[in-house]
């Protein structure tokens, strides 16, 4: 059982820590270089967005209320944990 468990984590690893090692090396056009770096956000918001439309199922504008304060505090360049602390609050408050 162990061996499964050590050729699962050397399965898992390889693929991520390989591409780590070999990007670095590349020099990739303008173009390419600006969507590998969108890639994270993109991801996050794949990630957020189901979260906020799920928040309370029931009423959907709750969540939609709380990323929109999500954003504009981050718009004007808050610090992350302002950000999460405006949003969760606002989500309270609508919901009381």
């Amino acid at each position: 059982m162990i061996w499964v468990i050590i050729g699962m984590a050397v399965v898992t690893a390889v693929p991520r820590l390989l591409p780590a090692f070999i990007v670095d090396k590349l020099n990739f056009p303008a173009w390419v270089d600006r969507w590998l770096n969108a890639i994270p956000y993109a991801a996050l918001g794949a990630l957020i967005f189901p979260g906020i439309m799920t928040v309370k199922p029931d009423a959907p504008h709750v969540g939609l209320i709380g990323g929109a304060v999500a954003i504009a505090l981050s718009w004007f360049g808050l610090n992350i944990i302002l950000v999460v602390v405006g949003a969760i609050a606002t989500v309270f408050l609508v919901t009381l």
